[in-house]
């Protein structure tokens, strides 16, 4: 990369992910399994793939009742940030990430995980930690050290 910005182009494959922060200040991931398209056995954020003609936050919203079973009212999401997130190893691509956050009463108990090995809420220094995929090793330590996490964390 020698130090210049990655550019997704002027049609960039677009994804939504979706940060949940319970009443401790755990933040919700998804451990991947190996069958995975996008980092393998790598944790992440739930999200993923943005249709055609839909937007970022609807998509956000699907994507978590699909992975997770979790349905959140309208509004409930806050748009954290965009980032441009390193797929050139499944893609071939940098792709446009943007990263909804939401605080919850919702515990591992109401987590249904459809997708994946497991999607638990995880301390936020283990998650620091842990085997991120490239995106959420941009994302998760961006979303920890900002305003908005501390506004949802006790």
């Amino acid at each position: 990369m020698h130090g210049s910005t990655p550019d997704p182009g002027s049609d960039p494959r677009r994804f939504a992910g979706v940060v949940l922060v319970d009443r401790r200040g755990w933040i919700l991931l998804q451990e991947r399994d190996e069958h995975a398209p996008i980092d393998p056995e790598k944790w992440g954020l739930a999200g993923g793939h943005v249709d055609p003609g839909e937007d970022f936050e609807p998509a956000a919203h699907r994507e978590l009742d699909e992975e997770t079973g979790v349905r959140l009212p309208a509004g409930a999401l806050h748009l954290f940030r965009e980032f441009v997130v390193d797929h050139r190893k499944a893609h071939g691509t940098w792709d446009v990430m943007q990263v909804f956050a939401a605080a919850t009463d919702l515990t591992d108990a109401d987590i249904d995980c459809q997708e994946g090995r497991q999607i638990v809420f995880v301390d936020p220094q283990v998650a620091r930690g842990l085997d991120l995929s490239s995106a959420a090793s941009l994302i998760v330590p961006a979303f920890l050290d900002s305003p908005l996490y501390a506004s949802m964390a006790p």
